[in-house]
């Protein structure tokens, strides 16, 4: 039962990370958080089934199904993430902090009507479009789509540590974040980096939303609002602006959910409301999360 449960928590931990790797990212460049990335993950999970919908039908084998909706998905939200910025943000960069987080809350509400009014008020069969394998051991039970979601959350996130630390446009992402003035003077294009920083950001929360419709099978115009609070707790769990820390903050956040819901009386129902606790007793314990760093408010 416990390794079983360990195994869920993994599997929703990895989701819970992407997702919240778009938040740390923003907020590590801007000071700011992006609350309609939420939206941006659920933006992820539509663009994936319609993709689906289109090569279903086409002679590709089911792997290569599922990459091309996920490849589809992850530049979509990407490039939709450069629009929010670029529309919602931007004119605001000089604005009180209070302005663009109103600006976000509108920017998450146009897009979740959006999809409401457009497209879908009911929760939409995410099929699946790979033959799920079963394994059993030691008592729990592991299928190749948990191993799927794990494999790409992981490498999602490889690829992007690797890119900040080893990279021109990594190096001059980590310059803005630590003084955007200064980087400006040495010849960085804050614009530029910015929007990049939004186009990464929006890649990952395009896969978490594919991965996140794989598995539990249907999706819903407002799917984003629990889950994105979730992905929020866990990159504040980790330290907000700190890359390692909002992808363990993710697992670990997974993995609590997974034993509260299977050991604690009523847990299945209750589910969701130990993230709001979680995040209550870090924000009092430990405000800057388990890896994050207290840094003074420049004036």
């Amino acid at each position: 039962m416990l390794l079983q449960q360990l195994i869920n928590g993994v599997t929703l931990g990895a989701i819970y990370a992407l997702i919240a790797l778009g938040y740390t990212l923003v907020y590590g460049i801007l000071r700011m958080i992006n609350f309609a990335h939420s939206e941006v993950f659920m933006g992820g999970a539509f663009l994936g089934l319609a993709t689906l919908g289109l090569v279903g039908r086409s002679w590709l084998p089911a792997g290569g199904q599922v990459a091309i909706m996920v490849v589809v998905a992850m530049l979509g939200c990407a490039f939709l993430g450069m629009a929010l910025e670029r529309i919602a943000y931007r004119p605001l960069r000089r604005a009180p902090r209070l302005t663009p987080l109103i600006s976000a809350i509108g920017a998450s509400l146009v897009l979740q009507n959006a999809i409401f009014l457009f497209v879908s008020d009911q929760s939409l069969t995410f099929r699946e479009s790979l033959p799920v394998v079963h394994w059993r051991c030691g008592g729990a039970e592991l299928n190749s789509l948990q191993l799927l979601i794990l494999t790409l959350a992981v490498g999602c996130m490889v690829v992007l540590r690797q890119f900040i630390l080893k990279t021109r446009l990594g190096q001059a992402m980590r310059a803005t974040a630590q003084d955007s003035q200064t980087a400006q003077l040495m010849g960085v294009n804050i614009n530029q980096i910015i929007a990049l920083t939004f186009f990464l950001g929006g890649a990952l929360g395009g896969a978490a939303g594919v991965l996140n419709g794989m598995y539990y099978g249907s999706i819903k115009y407002n799917m984003g609002f629990i889950l994105g609070i979730k992905a929020f707790t866990a990159a504040v769990l980790g330290g907000i602006g700190n890359i390692t820390g909002a992808m363990a903050g993710g697992f670990l956040l997974g993995i609590l959910e997974a034993l509260g819901a299977g050991f604690l009386p009523g847990g299945a129902e209750w589910k969701d409301v130990f993230a709001f606790v979680v995040l209550i007793l870090v924000l009092l314990v430990k405000p800057s999360g388990l890896l994050g760093q207290h840094v003074p408010e420049k004036l």
